[in-house]
């Protein structure tokens, strides 16, 4: 009924655009019926449980959960082999894991000193000289409940009261110098929009060179249509168009797995690489971030006739150990309204969860998300609202996606405001 109410309202309004007012007016009240996409006030899976969300779509402990850095090959469950034989051992040899071995040995150490005591405890006895019994030892703490505290109590209250007691105007120039030395790029870019102060230091500490290495390490296909005079600016806005920036993190930390590197894998990727430099595809870059090639970043031109068309969109993705017997992770780096992607990055395609097969590559992979921009799949969404958008209102879907393809997906084209 809400989404009914909502579509008669836009329409009528869409009836009613007569010049660029109406028409702002229009986009406004649609970015407040979908701010739930960019305003996060609490995780959307523990709503909040293990603690804030510092405006995160998902906070960091289930981003631990949901999205782990494992990169090996999974693993299947243990299972009991029921054509196991008995091989007639005794039990008299040398069994086969060292370790039982040793746990058996202080096993029979503590029964061996608990018959000394016991003996011992038994000729005082008959002297007349028993002991007292000794004390019984103390129950084990239980941190249980101490610890689910630290991970369902919020907190920000502590950090505002720092704030609020002036803690963070207070701290001397040299301090904050010697910190911020210490921080990388994005917890340089969080610590410029703390106060007015931290960020002219900021601004004094890192050059305008500097922030250009940050952003061309940290997004190598951004390639800008102008000069840029402001690089700082520039990766502030590219670190805000990132849905999560947890994300981010991962992607520059580029974790590798803990086993022997796939022989097939290995040859294959580059097989990849060597058929995308000799047959790019229109619209779609890829590289490899890590020398296991791991990690990569790729970039997707919107198509044309579209409503994401003259923005590029960023993805970051996991090529585990175990390719190409299992797809690769794709997550956009780059805000995108549409019905098949989450508010998180996550891409619903069925070619990578239920459809995957050995001939995929990681371009073909591109080409089907490209392919998705221009027909979303709206019976299984990831954002069921953006599909009822899309299913009962198309102009003003397309209104939206529009709109968050010019803020979010055009900064090689258009230019920040104070650069």
């Amino acid at each position: 009924m809400a989404c009914n109410n909502l579509e008669t309202q836009v329409t009528s309004m869409l009836d009613s655009v007569n010049d660029v007012e109406d028409l702002k007016a229009l986009t406004d009240q649609l970015e407040d019926n979908f701010s739930f996409l960019l305003q996060h006030e609490t995780c959307s899976v523990c709503s909040g449980y293990y603690g804030p969300c510092f405006g995160e779509p998902i906070c960091a402990t289930c981003h631990v959960f949901l999205y782990p850095d494992d990169l090996d090959k999974p693993q299947s469950m243990a299972m009991w082999d029921s054509n196991v034989k008995d091989d007639g051992d005794s039990g008299n040899d040398e069994p086969n894991d060292p370790t039982c071995f040793y746990s058996n040995l202080d096993k029979r150490r503590v029964s061996f000193k608990a018959y000394l005591d016991s003996s011992r405890r038994e000729e005082e006895e008959e002297e007349g000289e028993a002991p007292p019994p000794p004390p019984p030892p103390p129950p084990p703490a239980d941190r249980l409940a101490e610890r689910l505290e630290l991970l369902s109590a919020p907190r920000f209250p502590e950090y505002l009261k720092m704030s609020a007691n002036g803690l963070i105007e207070k701290l001397p120039t040299e301090v904050l110098m010697v910190v911020f030395n210490y921080l990388d790029d994005l917890s340089l870019c969080a610590a410029s929009d703390v106060c007015l102060r931290w960020r002219r230091l900021l601004e004094a500490s890192a050059n305008n060179k500097q922030w250009k290495i940050y952003t061309e390490n940290r997004w190598p296909l951004f390639t800008p249509l102008f000069e840029v005079n402001n690089w700082p600016a520039t990766f502030k806005k590219l670190v805000d168009s990132a849905p999560c920036q947890l994300c981010l993190q991962q992607m520059s930390a580029q974790c590798q797995p803990s086993g022997n590197e796939n022989t097939w894998r290995i040859k294959r990727i580059r097989s990849e690489i060597k058929a995308m430099r000799q047959d790019p595809q229109e619209g779609i870059q890829a590289i490899p971030l890590d020398s296991g090639c791991f990690h990569w970043i790729a970039s997707i031109l919107g198509p044309q006739g579209s409503p994401y068309s003259g923005g590029i969109f960023y993805l970051y993705l996991q090529v585990h150990n175990s390719y190409p017997m299992h797809p690769p992770l794709v997550r956009f780096i780059t805000k995108i309204f549409h019905p098949n992607v989450s508010r998180h990055g996550d891409v619903g395609i069925d070619l990578i969860h239920h459809n995957w097969s050995l001939a995929m590559t990681v371009v073909k992979v591109l080409i089907s998300v490209q392919s998705l921009l221009t027909d979303p799949f709206c019976q299984v969404c990831m954002e069921p609202k953006i599909g009822e958008l899309y299913l009962h209102d198309k102009k003003a879907f397309e209104l939206m996606a529009r709109n968050w393809t010019w803020k979010y997906a055009m900064h090689d084209a258009l230019m920040p405001n104070g650069i």
